[in-house]
């Protein structure tokens, strides 16, 4: 990743300590040349179609606290914000309130079921079905009539806001994209440390990973007022679509190449996985290298923020010496 013109030079290799011979030509929105881990030379990626952003980037109007209630279960200490009953979702759908997951009492059929379904699919929103023993766990009112919508802290962006942003500042694309994060103190603390690192975003999962909760928001100390957070479907094609805009990945593992090794300049995003099983089988052989955190001790591992942190300020480093 060469931190100046992004037009096609080539550069050494990562692990391999040789000159490369495999620069990738993108002509026609088409990437050649090696994958991850592979010690293989990265040839120089071409920055296009950045900040071509499709929201509207308008601040977000808390609700009032006396129309939610925390949700209350085996993690009631996110303390998260819930809105139950049929029209009470529907009305907070139509509004545009920001939500990570709606919950909706299986066998369930009802003309104003299928309407809040229908307006939670526009809106990407993650739905699941449960039996009637999770509802009940879940509702704080014991009224919610088959229906629960769990509100964010918070709004979630585009990528491509993620991209402008970067673009604004006249800066190459540094994001922070989660592979599966669940725990919602990592996620406030890799939140804030990516805003402390420069990071122009970051990007997490949509579905079995934590969501901007209000205990996320908290532990982020307040870094979400500055720093978006963008949430997608599938991690590995938002990894290709970057690509194409010519963005390089480097996933954090511990049979990767010594981070000291690899070049964290340039466009770039590093991704970090879940806290138990690490960066899954297709994300990593998606990314372009493996970059492993030093350690010394008798553990094979570490949580998966400070990883994050640790990785993310050996890119700031680089960045700095350039």
């Amino acid at each position: 990743m060469n931190n100046g013109n992004f037009g096609g030079g080539r550069k050494a290799g990562f692990g391999s300590g040789k000159p490369a011979g495999n620069s990738r030509s993108f002509s026609g929105g088409k990437r050649y040349g090696a994958g991850a881990g592979k010690g293989k030379g990265i040839g120089d990626r071409n920055i296009n179609g950045i900040g071509k952003g499709n929201k509207s980037g308008q601040p977000y109007k808390p609700i009032k606290k006396s129309e939610v209630t925390p949700e209350s279960n085996e993690r009631n200490e996110e303390d998260d914000l819930l809105i139950e009953g049929r029209n009470s979702v529907l009305e907070a759908l139509r509004a545009g309130q920001p939500a990570d997951r709606l919950h909706i009492l299986e066998g369930i059929t009802d003309p104003l079921i299928a309407a809040i379904v229908e307006e939670a699919k526009k809106q990407n929103i993650y739905i699941r079905f449960e039996k009637k023993e999770k509802m009940d766990a879940l509702s704080r009112t014991g009224h919610a009539q088959g229906v629960i919508l769990k509100i964010a802290a918070y709004p979630y962006y585009e990528v491509e806001d993620l991209l402008a942003d970067a673009e604004a500042k006249g800066e190459k694309p540094f994001l922070i994209l989660l592979d599966g994060i669940e725990d919602p103190h990592n996620l406030g603390a890799i939140i804030r440390t990516a805003h402390q690192a420069g990071a122009h975003g970051v990007i997490i999962r949509e579905n079995r990973a934590v969501g901007l909760t209000a205990i996320v928001a908290k532990t982020s100390a307040g870094a979400l007022n500055y720093i978006k957070v963008a949430r997608v479907k599938n991690i590995a094609k938002t990894i290709d679509d970057l690509k194409e805009k010519g963005m390089w990945f480097a996933c954090a593992d511990m049979d990767g190449t010594m981070m000291y090794d690899c070049d964290l300049t340039g466009a770039l995003g590093i991704i970090v996985g879940n806290e138990g099983d690490g960066v899954s089988r297709l994300v990593k052989e998606k990314c372009d290298f493996v970059a492993t955190v030093p350690m010394k001790g008798q553990i094979d591992s570490l949580n998966a923020s400070v990883a994050a942190g640790v990785l993310m300020y050996e890119a700031v480093r680089q960045r700095l010496g350039k």
